[in-house]
Order: C-alpha cells, then structure tokens, then sequence
C-alpha cells in the first residue's frame, strides 16, 4: 500500500496546533505529521490536499448503545456494522459499546456476540469507513433502582461477584468499563475484582451520598457516567456523588452536551471545578441515532423520538440522539477554547481506558483515524485507521 501524504491549513493534534500541516498515513498509522518543509515527503506517496480543513483525531465515544436503527445488545455483525458506520461519518472512529440493564441471560448473550465481533470478525479497514469497536462498557445492572433512569427495574440487582465474574468470561477480555451504584451492599467489594480485571470503574445511576461516593473512590472508581444525570442531585448540605466528583481531580466525568441532559449554566459549572482534562464527552446515542423520529429499541425496551429527544413510556430521557461532533460544536459555542473541546472527546476518553497512546492523539505511531472540520467544525471528511477516507471539499 502506497503511503499517503496530507496537506492540510492545520491541525490540532489535540496538544498542539501545527499550521501548514503534512502528515504522512503508512498502513493504518500515522507515520509523521509536522508543518510543511519540515516533513519528509516518501517516495511514491499519494497526495491528498485538504485546503481550509483543520486535521483532529478520531472521536472516542465511551458510551454508546447504538445508532442507525439499531442497538449494540443486537450483537450482530450487521447491527455493529451499521451502528459503527453511522457514527463514523460524524467523526466517530473508536468506540466502546454500552450495555443496558437486561436478564443476566440475555445480558451474557449480547456481551458474548459482541466479544466475538470485536476478536473474529471486527472491522477491518480496508472495508471502508468503520468506528471500531474497542470493547465493553457495562452499564447495570448494579445500580440504584431509585436512580435507574429508564433502566428496567426487574432486571436490577445486587453487586454480584458471581454476575460480574460470568459477564468478564463472556466478554474474553474485551471488558472496559463497569458502572456501578457504590452505595448498594457489595460494591466496594466489587470494584476491588473489576479493578483487578482491568475493568474502568464508573459511578453512575447512583443515589450514593458523599462519604460513599467517597468510599468508592477511595477503593479505586476513577470515572463517573453522564454527570448529573440518574445520580442523587447536588445539595449544600449534602453534595452527594456529584460532590465527590468535583473534589477528586483523579476521577473522570462523562458529559451528555446535547442541550437536553445538562443545562448550559452546569455545564459551565463543571467545567470551573473539573480540570478540561478531566471532562469526557459521550453520546449516549442510543438506535435512533441518525434517524428520522419514531420507536425504537435501547437494549430489551422501546422508546419514542420526538424532535431528536428519546424518552421512555413514563416520559424520562433514554438516551440521546447525539453524535460527538455536534457535542464539539455545542461546547466550543460556549466558550469552551476548541483545543479543550477537542481533548474531551479524543485525548482524554483515549486515556481513561488505556489507548492514550493509539487513540484520541495525531502523532507517529498512532492510528490514523483523522477528522477534517471546516471553519465551522462541520465534518468534511473523515479516515479511519488509514482508510474510508471522503472528503468534501
């Protein structure tokens, strides 16, 4: 494969801003990127010219339960594909898909099928434009039943050792991240055996006040799952797990930044108390993610879209319809410097379960999944793992 060189005004690799930017693709990976004159160009190399297009890394969506009419607990090669597809033409090329809280049985089937996807078949990039999938998040079913969100209740249980051990053998080592509720009888046990198996610990669909969350910290949760949504609200008198979030600088907080789940006024909030390298934005994108309103399906249950906003039959928010460059650009509206905005989907989800080196980064050695934004961080084109590039200039 001929390697591939890219010109292109700038680009933001998110640490740094280079101008007049070369970067060159060998294979799947970026071989060297730096302003022009400063590149060595190798022989034989194709082209590419990205006039008034600024080059960022790939978005890294941590929690995701589907798009494009479909769920990632389908756990078919078909149902992955598409969902990976639809998000990677908004700028998505990595990500982890999330479970939702269903029967242990039905549970293990999808995390199976989807382990099984990620190791035998996967996507590989010489198909075209795929995010790929990195592993599994396992959202429930340790969670609080007063903070389920649209959870399903009968489906909600005790930290389970057992459960636990059962759903990491069943994904074969693609387990990433486990949210949990820290308050509930067990859970400082098991976090101990998630950290133990590499798993990210996340607090999240919590009721947990504050000396627990702090407990949990304490015993090794570094991560928080879509801040202020589904956990205990904040209280001068009682902060809660929002609390503990904001005074630990080591825990990471997910953020839903559609304009729907989190008012713009907390959000600036966050962002005063939490470093911007502490902030990760997620889509919680459920099926109905690129598609027209209707019903759609997030794991075993139906929700309805209306106007982009999916809810439950009980009228609570389930999910979003959000992709993560709409989330760049609602963040850089406001006020947020795009540097920041950028490292809270590329960077900093790439770090928290362990690619920082791989992933979220344009720099020798790294993947080259590259997004092309215009002067209005719309999507212009977008590569993934060095290939499926299209570009509209």
């Amino acid at each position: 494969m001929l390697p591939i060189a890219i010109h292109a005004d700038r680009a933001l690799t998110p640490f740094e801003e280079i101008s007049d930017v070369v970067m060159v693709i060998q294979g799947s990976k970026i071989s060297a990127v730096g302003p022009r004159g400063k590149v060595a160009m190798p022989r034989g190399a194709r082209e590419i010219a990205a006039k008034g297009k600024t080059i960022v890394p790939g978005f890294v969506d941590v929690h995701i339960h589907g798009a494009g009419g479909h769920d990632v607990m389908e756990g078919t090669p078909e149902a992955l594909e598409i969902i990976a597809a639809t998000v990677a033409k908004h700028g998505t090329t990595s990500l982890v898909a999330t479970t939702v809280t269903a029967s242990e049985m039905e549970t293990c089937r999808s995390i199976a099928d989807i382990a099984n996807f990620i190791l035998n078949e996967g996507l590989s990039p010489a198909r075209g434009l795929f995010a790929e999938i990195l592993g599994l998040h396992f959202e429930g079913p340790f969670i609080s039943q007063a903070r389920r969100g649209v959870h399903p209740p009968e489906w909600i249980v005790a930290p389970s050792r057992s459960m636990l051990m059962r759903f990491l053998a069943e994904a074969r080592g693609t387990g990433l991240i486990l949210t949990l509720a820290p308050e509930l009888p067990g859970a400082l046990e098991l976090i101990a055996l998630a950290r133990e198996a590499g798993l990210v610990v996340s607090l999240g669909h919590t009721d947990a006040n504050l000396k627990q969350a702090q407990a949990a910290i304490a015993a090794g949760a570094r991560h928080a799952a879509h801040v202020f949504n589904a956990m205990r609200p904040f209280s001068h008198r009682e902060t809660g797990v929002l609390g503990a979030v904001f005074i630990s600088p080591d825990v990471s907080a997910e953020l839903i930044a559609d304009g729907v789940h989190v008012d713009p006024t907390a959000i600036r909030m966050l962002l005063g108390l939490k470093s911007p390298d502490r902030v990760i934005l997620v889509s919680d994108g459920i099926s109905a993610t690129g598609m027209p309103d209707g019903k759609f399906k997030l794991g075993t249950f139906e929700v309805t879209v209306s106007g982009g906003v999916c809810r439950n039959a009980e009228g609570k928010l389930a999910g979003s319809t959000l992709t993560l460059d709409r989330a760049l650009r609602n963040m850089v509206a406001l006020g947020v410097p795009l540097s920041a905005a950028l490292r809270m989907l590329t960077a900093n989800p790439a770090r928290q379960i362990g690619l920082g080196s791989r992933k979220g980064v344009l720099a020798p050695g790294a993947d080259a999944d590259l997004v092309f934004l215009d002067a209005n961080l719309e999507v212009r084109g977008v590569m993934t793992r060095g290939a499926g590039l299209e570009m509209s200039i």
